[in-house]
């Protein structure tokens, strides 16, 4: 079994869990309010900035201009398409996506980057790639589990999202697992158990965005937003 493969197997218990948070399946129903729809697409904003910033991080532990190519490329897909699968929802919220932009993290959001971005700042490379997976990963096969289990038409309000991510045949989710993997055969054994500990915490934070957004997760104490 390969490294990822382990790292799918062991992760299974929170990946069902995302399938079955109500948000996904709000998504799946159609049913999902319009504020939920609002706080998801104002959180992974700031959150898919980021993420831009950490592919920047990983380039400049690259060695071969191949893993700086599959970086610079997600950095492009992030930037001119993963904005589709927002502008459906706010479609069906019924609002502007660029009067959804610019707005502080929620709690679980503002962890789960500081979690991406430590370790892009201290690990390796394969660090970086355990860390960042389980996001393109979980929602591939999100998007694959609803395609096959709603079969969704055009009249549904989510066809898009459905499609966006789980029609996919080249996802970055392969390119991912297959250099995770080629890491993996070199690492020591203290290297693979962080980029293991990265990655479920990476997922249990995946399954945290998706509650943050249905409960429309704020700061316990109100106070003036403070940018950072």
């Amino acid at each position: 079994m390969s490294f990822s493969a382990e790292l799918r197997r062991e992760a299974t218990p929170i990946f069902n869990a995302i399938f079955e948070h109500p948000f996904v399946q709000g998504i799946a129903k159609g049913d999902l309010k319009r504020e939920q729809l609002i706080h998801y697409v104002k959180q992974d904003f700031e959150y898919l900035s980021s993420f831009i910033r950490i592919y920047g991080i990983a380039i400049s532990k690259c060695e071969n201009r191949e893993d700086m190519a599959m970086f610079n490329q997600q950095i492009s897909f992030v930037l001119n398409s993963e904005t589709h699968p927002h502008q459906n929802f706010c479609q069906i919220a019924g609002v502007p996506y660029e009067e959804l932009q610019g707005y502080p993290l929620s709690p679980s959001a503002h962890q789960y980057i500081r979690h991406m971005l430590t370790v892009a700042h201290e690990g390796t490379l394969g660090e970086i790639l355990a860390v960042l997976l389980p996001c393109p990963w979980t929602y591939w096969e999100i998007g694959k589990k609803l395609l096959n289990d709603v079969k969704p038409d055009q009249f549904h309000p989510f066809y898009e999202w459905i499609h966006f991510y789980g029609s996919r045949t080249d996802s970055i989710t392969t390119k991912f697992c297959e250099r995770l993997d080629e890491w993996a055969l070199d690492a020591t054994e203290k290297e693979k158990d962080k980029m293991r500990n990265h990655f479920l915490l990476s997922c249990q934070l995946e399954y945290m965005f998706w509650d943050m957004a249905y409960r429309l997760e704020e700061w316990p104490v109100k106070m003036e937003a403070v940018k950072e």
